[in-house]
C-alpha cells in the first residue's frame, strides 16, 4: 500500500493524533526536557525550545519523505500536546516500521497510551499494510514493558549495552508485533 498523502489525524475518546507544528515546541519542550520523562530514552533531556523546533522539523521532514509518521499527541478539549507517538523507520517493501512514544509526566498513570497505541497499530496494519512492527525500550521501562505486552507484542531479545546517554550505558530490550497477531487480538476485543 502507498503511504498516506495527507497526514493522518486519528482521534480516541480523550486525545486525537494530529501533526506536529512550530507552535507545539514549547510543550514538546515540556515532554523531552522532563529527565523523569526521558530518563529511559537514548537521549539527554532538551534543553532548549531550538532543540523541540528542530525535533519537529526533523519528523515533519520524515513524514514528507515517507519515512515516519509522527503525530502530537494532544488533548481532545484543548489540542495541546502532551506527548508524541510515532510510526519510523517505514520500510514498505518489507512491510515493516518502528513505533516509539512519549508522553509528559502530568498525563502518566491514565491508560492514555493503551487508549492511542492500538489507533497507531490499526492504521499501520490497516492502512499502510505493514506486517510487522517493532519496537525497542529499556528493560528496566517497566510501564512501557507492561504496555507492549498488553498490546500483544512480544519480547524478541536484549541487545547488551546498546545505548550511551551521558555517562550512563544501557541495554534494549526488542519487541515485535505481526500483523496476524494484532488482527487476531482485535477480533477477540
Amino acid at each position: 500500500m502507498p503511504f498516506p498523502a495527507n497526514f493522518p489525524v486519528l482521534e480516541s475518546a480523550r486525545v486525537r493524533l494530529r501533526p506536529l507544528n512550530t507552535g507545539d515546541a514549547p510543550d514538546l519542550l515540556k515532554v523531552f526536557g522532563d529527565p523523569l520523562a526521558m530518563r529511559y530514552w537514548s537521549r539527554l533531556p532538551m534543553e532548549q525550545v531550538e532543540e523541540a523546533v528542530a525535533r519537529i522539523e526533523r519528523v515533519l521532514r520524515g513524514f514528507d519523505s515517507g519515512d515516519a509518521i509522527s503525530w502530537a499527541v494532544a488533548g481532545r478539549e484543548d489540542d495541546r500536546l502532551i506527548g508524541t507517538l510515532d510510526l519510523f523507520r517505514i520500510e514498505l517493501p518489507h512491510r515493516r516500521c518502528e513505533c516509539g512514544y512519549s508522553l509528559g509526566t502530568a498525563s502518566w498513570g491514565q491508560g492514555l497510551m493503551s487508549e492511542i497505541l492500538p489507533l497507531a497499530l490499526d492504521f499501520a496494519f490497516g492502512e499502510l499494510g505493514l506486517h510487522r512492527v517493532e519496537a525497542d525500550t529499556d528493560p528496566r521501562n517497566a510501564a512501557s514493558v507492561k504496555l507492549l505486552e498488553r498490546m500483544g507484542f512480544q519480547r524478541e531479545g536484549t541487545l547488551r549495552q546498546r545505548w550511551r546517554v551521558g555517562t550512563e550505558v544501557s541495554d534494549s530490550a526488542v519487541f515485535g508485533l505481526l500483523a496476524p497477531d494484532w488482527h487476531e487480538r482485535r477480533k477477540q476485543g
